[in-house]
């Protein structure tokens, strides 16, 4: 039998209402001062300020660094490690999505390890675990406050890099809906189809074990239900509640089970022209999968069932299909762009992003290595 290692936060806040529980916990923490990382938009719109409150309550110093960009940046990482340092944090807070997230594992990293934050792509390369990071989530989609995952831009060769490294892993997440209200439809949509990608991936990779299959199945059934009500009404507390729930249960899943070639490519075109991650592997998804589909037949079973359709007596082939006919059908339900053009990307280098999909940490799991002319044709379809 193989053995699996399964990392997960020691402890998940969850719920609405659970921010108040998460002051609680911070005061016993005895932080002297944190570093909050988040972006302007959190800052102007007054979600951060939720959270900056219930810090103030709970007798938490902090200081606040909100340069964040959609696409974590090496100098973000930089920027707020030299403002950690020179306030003498010793603790990290993270407000926001992915990107806030993201940057402040790499701060967390790079401030017990030292060096560039370039040093620590691919897997486990750090030595010595982050400073204590807790992480605040405000959307539902990029799981990374609970998975030893993170992406950072490097702006010189505009490469996305994957870090894989448990010391990244926080030492308390919290997932309240409440704080995910006053997002808009069009993020909501693309959060929650990276959390919908996340969960299919884990599921069709060859790294995936029962655990793994059962929380990412349970992701899927979630979001195919309540991502298209979230989208409709963002202030339908029950779609938000359930969708945190998902976003929780896919990033549990691809955390411990690995991801595959929709993230190698959405990274690309992420790095290259700064586009949302969500939209990117929304676009890709069925197309990644279709390819998959040829090779891994029996892999989309399980994901047909979790949607809702009756599996017995259906062949392979069927429940793939459907599988992706299901999957562009709740696409454009929730307004995806389907071209990049939409995005004003009209003249894309494929074998540019092609080549560096082909390096990405995620290409590995997927159950299926392409050439790179098959690369190429893939990303040609959402040209």
């Amino acid at each position: 039998m193989a053995t699996h290692a399964y990392y997960v936060p020691p402890v998940n806040l969850m719920g609405r209402g659970c921010l108040q529980e998460a002051g609680r916990m911070i005061q016993d923490m005895d932080f002297c001062k944190a570093l909050v990382v988040s972006d302007r938009q959190l800052i102007s719109s007054g979600v951060a300020e939720q959270v900056l409150s219930i810090l103030r309550k709970s007798g938490l110093d902090y200081v606040v660094y909100d340069e964040v960009q959609p696409n974590p940046t090496c100098q973000n990482v930089h920027e707020g490690l030299k403002i950690f340092q020179e306030h003498g944090c010793d603790a990290i807070i993270s407000i926001g999505g992915g990107s806030p997230q993201d940057a402040a594992k790499g701060i967390g990293i790079v401030a017990t390890n030292g060096g560039h934050i370039r040093d620590y792509e691919g897997l486990h390369q750090s030595h010595h675990k982050s400073v204590p990071l807790i992480a605040f989530n405000t959307t539902a989609g990029t799981s990374s406050e609970v998975t030893i995952n993170y992406v950072i831009t490097d702006e010189e060769r505009k490469v996305k890099m994957v870090m894989v490294d448990r010391n990244s892993l926080v030492s308390l997440s919290v997932n309240d809906p409440e704080l995910m209200l006053s997002k808009p439809a069009s993020l909501t949509a693309a959060t929650g189809m990276d959390a919908l990608t996340h969960a299919v991936e884990a599921m069709v990779t060859p790294g995936g074990f029962t655990v793994t299959s059962a929380t990412a199945a349970a992701a899927v059934e979630l979001i195919f239900e309540y991502l298209p009500r979230a989208v409709r009404d963002g202030s339908d507390l029950e779609a938000r509640e359930h969708m945190t729930y998902a976003c929780f249960l896919g990033g549990i899943a691809f955390n411990n089970a690995g991801l595959g070639y929709v993230h190698a490519m959405a990274h690309q075109l992420g790095g290259v022209y700064d586009l949302p991650h969500g939209v990117c592997n929304a676009m890709l998804l069925p197309y990644v999968e279709e390819m998959n589909a040829k090779h891994v037949p029996g892999k989309f079973r399980h994901i047909a069932k979790a949607i809702g359709m009756n599996v017995k007596g259906k062949s392979d082939e069927e429940c793939s299909t459907y599988v992706i006919d299901a999957i562009r059908q709740l696409s454009r339900e929730v307004g995806i762009p389907e071209k990049l053009s939409e995005l004003g990307v009209t003249d894309p280098d494929l074998e540019l992003l092609a080549d560096n999909a082909m390096k990405d940490a995620c290409a590995p799991g997927n159950p299926y290595q392409p050439s790179k002319e098959e690369v190429v044709e893939l990303f040609r379809k959402i040209v």
